[in-house]
């Protein structure tokens, strides 16, 4: 039940982190002015990416039997929140005001 509790969080997290992705690129689709716009939608996308990429392989790890003797993933997690709060800040610099 574990593992299948640990992947699904991390692709609820992926996908929340590719809607907002999503709504970034649509609300620069018809005002385009530079590759600049697109950078938030760029990050969201390499931090859809690596989110899923992690869920996997937590998803693997914990699947396995027996269990393997390290089983956190502290600098993934951190690595991944880090992101998300990188995200945020260049969403809200991003809009306008």
């Amino acid at each position: 039940m574990q593992p299948e509790r640990t992947t699904l969080s991390w692709h609820r997290t992926s996908l929340g982190v590719l809607g907002n992705g999503a709504l970034l690129l649509l609300r620069d689709l018809n005002n385009y002015t530079g590759p600049l716009r697109l950078l938030p939608a760029g990050l969201a996308a390499v931090i859809v990416v690596a989110t899923y990429l992690v869920g996997r392989q937590r998803g693997h790890q914990l699947a396995r039997r027996p269990l393997p003797d390290q089983l956190t993933a502290r600098w993934q997690v951190r690595l991944i929140g880090a992101s998300v709060v990188v995200l945020i800040v260049v969403t809200a610099l991003a809009l306008p005001v």
